[in-house]
C-alpha cells in the first residue's frame, strides 16, 4: 500500500489504472495523485461525473479499517460510460508474509462464480440446446426420483421428516433463480439443511457428475417453482452445461467466455505455481465462511468444478466480465450474449406474479427481487442501500462484491478476502459510490 513516505520516491505509472501511461505527463499527473493518497484514474472521476473528493472517501474508509486490523486488504474498480473512474488497492495480499496488494491479486470469489455460470447456460439457451422450462431431469435424470421434504412433529414431540412427490418438475429456470428446493446446508436450520450437513455431501475428491447425483440423493427443501432459498442450483447449472456441451465447465467457460474476453486468470485452481504467490489471503482468524465451511485453497486442484462458488478471479478479469454485460452482451466486437438475454436475467423472476415466495433467508434483501443468476433491485427506497432501481448485483463469501448500474451506465468490483467483514461492505461501499455521483 502506498504510504505517505512513499511520495519521497517518484512513480511514473498509477496502479492499476487501465492501460500502461505512455507520456510522461500523464504519470506525472498519476505520480501527484498518488503522492496526495487518492488514486484517480486517468480519465478521472470528474470528468465521468463522480467527484473526486467524495470517492477520497472510499480510500479513507478501506484504510482506517486495514490500520485497526480488520481487513488485510482490498481492491476496486468503479467504472463509467465505458471508462475506468477510480482504482485503487490498499494494504497487504497476504497478511502472513506481508506481501502488498496488487492490482493482478487473485481472489476465491465464491458465489461471484454463479453469474459466470449462468451466463454460460444462457450461451446454450439462445443457441437452443437448453430450454428454461425444460426439467433438469431430461439431462441428470437421477432428479427423475427427488423427493421432497416435509416436517411434522411425530407422537413423541420430535421432528419428523417425510418425503413427499413433487407437484411439478425441478426446471432450468429453477437452478437459474434458487427456486428448485434445492438448499445449502451451511446456514439455517431444518431437517432437510441437517441432512445437507450430515451427508457431508461436499466432502472427497468427486466431479460435478458425482456432486449432481450426491444431491438427487437429498430432500429438497420446498417443493421446486414455490421458494427462492440459496443453494447448490447453480452447481447443478454447471452439471447441466457439461452434459449439453459434452465439455467439462471449465473448459466450456474458458473456450467461450474467459479467453475471448481476456478473463486469463479465471479459473477453478490455481495450478500454475508462478501465480501462487499472486493469490490473496485473509486473516487466520478470519477464514470461517459458513457452519463447518472455511476457506479453501485453491493451490489443490481436484475434480469438482462448482458453478455456483469454485471459481477464483482478479479484479481486472472480473470487470471485463461486467463490462461485457453493461454493454449488452457484447464487447470489442465479440458478441456473447443478446441484449434481451441480459434484459431478461436482470428482470425480477420471483415474487407474487410468478408464485414465488421468499425464504427466511431471502439474501437479495429488501427492495430487491431476483432474476437468472442476479439479484435485481425492484423499487427506490426500501433497500439499506443507496442505488437505482434496475441495478443488479451479488457477492462472494469471501468477501467479493460487485454491482451493475444500467441506469447510470456504471459498475463497481470490489474484492477483499475477510468474511467477516462482508456484509457491511456491501453496504457501504453503494452509499459511498452513489454519493459521489456528480450528475
Amino acid at each position: 500500500m502506498l504510504s505517505d513516505n512513499d511520495a519521497k520516491t517518484p512513480r511514473f505509472w498509477l496502479r492499476g489504472a487501465g492501460a500502461a501511461t505512455k507520456s510522461l505527463g500523464r504519470a506525472l499527473v498519476a505520480a501527484v495523485l498518488l503522492w496526495a493518497g487518492r488514486a484517480i484514474a486517468e480519465d478521472g472521476g470528474a470528468g465521468l461525473g463522480l467527484l473526486p473528493s467524495a470517492l477520497a472517501h472510499i480510500d479513507d474508509y478501506v484504510a482506517a479499517d486495514i490500520a485497526k486490523g480488520l481487513v488485510p486488504g482490498a481492491t476496486i474498480t468503479i467504472a463509467r460510460h465505458g471508462k475506468v473512474a477510480y482504482r485503487r488497492t490498499w494494504g497487504e495480499r497476504n497478511p502472513t508474509n506481508g506481501a502488498p496488494m496488487t492490482d493482478d491479486a487473485i481472489f476465491r470469489i465464491y458465489s461471484m462464480s454463479k453469474p459466470i455460470t449462468t451466463v454460460a447456460a444462457m450461451m446454450l439457451i439462445e443457441e437452443g440446446h437448453l430450454g428454461l422450462q425444460e426439467p433438469v431431469a431430461k439431462y441428470i435424470p437421477q432428479f427423475n426420483n427427488v423427493k421432497v421434504g416435509v416436517e411434522r412433529k411425530g407422537d413423541d414431540g420430535q421432528r419428523v421428516l417425510d418425503l413427499v412427490e413433487p407437484k411439478q418438475p425441478m426446471t432450468i429456470q429453477d437452478l437459474m433463480r434458487h427456486t428448485s428446493g434445492i438448499t445449502y446446508g451451511f446456514f439455517g436450520d431444518g431437517l432437510v439443511k441437517k441432512a445437507y450437513t450430515d451427508s457431508h455431501v461436499t466432502r472427497g475428491d468427486f466431479d460435478n457428475a458425482e456432486f449432481a447425483h450426491r444431491i438427487a440423493g437429498l430432500p429438497l427443501a420446498y417443493q421446486p417453482g414455490t421458494t427462492w432459498d440459496y443453494s447448490h442450483s447453480t452447481d447443478i447449472l454447471g452439471r447441466v452445461i457439461e452434459v449439453v456441451s459434452a465439455k467439462a465447465l471449465y473448459a466450456f467457460e474458458k473456450e467461450r467466455i474467459f479467453d475471448p474476453l481476456g478473463m486469463r486468470d479465471t479459473s477453478f485452481y490455481v495450478e500454475d505455481q508462478s501465480k501462487w504467490p499472486r493469490i490473496a489471503e485473509p486473516f487466520t482468524k478470519d477464514r470461517a465462511i459458513g457452519k463447518d465451511s472455511e476457506f479453501g485453497d485453491p493451490r489443490v486442484p481436484r475434480k469438482w468444478e462448482s458453478g455456483g462458488g469454485g471459481l477464483v478471479s482478479t479484479m481486472a478479469d472480473y470487470a471485463r466480465f461486467l463490462q461485457m454485460l453493461l454493454s449488452g452482451g457484447t464487447l470489442n466486437e465479440h458478441h456473447y450474449l443478446s441484449r434481451e438475454s441480459i434484459a431478461a436475467m436482470t428482470s425480477n423472476q420471483v415474487g407474487p406474479a410468478a408464485g414465488i415466495v421468499p425464504g427466511p433467508f431471502y439474501l437479495p434483501g429488501p427492495g430487491f427481487g431476483f432474476g437468472l443468476g442476479f439479484a435485481v433491485r425492484t423499487e427506490p427506497g426500501v433497500a439499506a442501500q443507496l442505488g437505482s432501481v434496475g441495478e443488479y448485483f451479488w457477492s462472494g463469501a469471501g468477501g467479493t462484491t460487485f454491482w451493475v448500474d444500467p441506469k447510470e451506465d456504471l459498475f463497481v468490483v470490489f474484492m477483499m478476502q475477510s468474511p467477516s467483514q462482508r456484509l457491511r461492505y456491501r453496504i457501504v461501499l453503494h452509499n459511498m459510490v452513489y454519493g459521489a455521483l456528480e450528475n
